[in-house]
């Protein structure tokens, strides 16, 4: 990208899924959006269902299958400990359950959380990339810098507690290698709305794009002159980001004409226009660095 533009980019945001706010920003014409939309040579689309939990016997039927196939497996909980105030799956318990269903020898289960000392940390991650154990049970410390091809399922428990970005980066730790991986999201029947719409968007594709855009439509697209990711940004009323590229891609030819003419906003016809970003740029930021 630096050495094919004519004007190097200032600042490159690289993201799997965009959240709400950078994608806002995208559509207001304040970043440029190159799409990367190919898998690597030699992977396979990761294939991604939704299990309501009293479909487990067979999650587990079908994880025997994989680990007796040389594959692996990741399984990521909201929770370390169980709550009283959350009705999630806990790591914790998920353990002591994984571990009766899988027993040693013929199986061996790692844990992997945050509260976990960095050596300890390491030496259960050294265990299961050697493939000396078939099972991590983990949080979302996992989420990001894991790169191992020989996992091939991972498994969301409590999937609608995370949010779709989150999701997302999970269902990205498999699909590393050549052989077809798969993205199981466990919940429980009670599922609001939103949730069961986050869902069934997880289920339908795996574009990263077209998940932010949902993620847009669902929690609003942040605060573009601050620091919130997300909610409704300028306190829109009619306009809806999401639904008029039209309109916005109209005003945004106009502004690029304007600036092109007159870079500095000096001229007289402009004051209209400087006054109004003065009164939505009340704070100043280092954009880069919340984009």
């Amino acid at each position: 990208l630096w050495k094919k533009n004519i004007r190097p980019p200032h600042v490159l945001v690289m993201t799997a899924t965009p959240i709400p706010r950078t994608l806002a920003m995208t559509l207001y014409g304040d970043l440029e959006v190159s799409v990367i939309d190919e898998l690597p040579p030699g992977r396979k689309p990761i294939k991604t269902v939704h299990y309501y939990d009293s479909k487990r016997l067979r999650l587990f039927g079908f994880m025997r299958k994989q680990i007796e196939a040389g594959r692996q497996i990741y399984i990521v909980y909201p929770l370390i400990k169980e709550s009283e105030k959350m009705d999630y799956k806990d790591l914790e318990d998920g353990y002591e359950s994984i571990v009766r269903s899988f027993p040693p020898p013929k199986y061996a289960v790692s844990i992997v959380h945050g509260k976990m000392k960095p050596e300890e940390k390491e030496v259960s991650m050294q265990y299961f990339i050697s493939g000396r154990t078939h099972i991590m049970v983990a949080t979302t410390v996992i989420e990001v810098g894991v790169d191992i091809p020989n996992v091939t399922v991972m498994v969301i428990e409590s999937a609608e507690r995370f949010g779709l970005s989150q999701l997302h980066q999970l269902r990205g730790r498999v699909g590393r290698g050549a052989d077809q991986s798969y993205c199981i999201l466990m919940s429980s029947y009670k599922l609001t709305h939103e949730a069961k719409k986050r869902l069934e968007i997880m289920v339908t594709t795996n574009d990263g794009f077209e998940i932010a855009e949902v993620d847009l439509k669902l929690r609003g697209p942040g605060d573009i002159e601050g620091t919130q990711q997300s909610g409704i940004a300028f306190d829109l009323k009619i306009a809806n980001l999401a639904k008029d590229g039209q309109i916005l891609q109209y005003a945004r030819d106009i502004a690029e004409q304007v600036l092109e003419e007159d870079p500095l906003l000096t001229k007289p016809e402009n004051s209209i226009l400087v006054f109004q970003l003065k009164r939505l740029s009340k704070r100043r930021f280092d954009w880069s660095a919340i984009s």
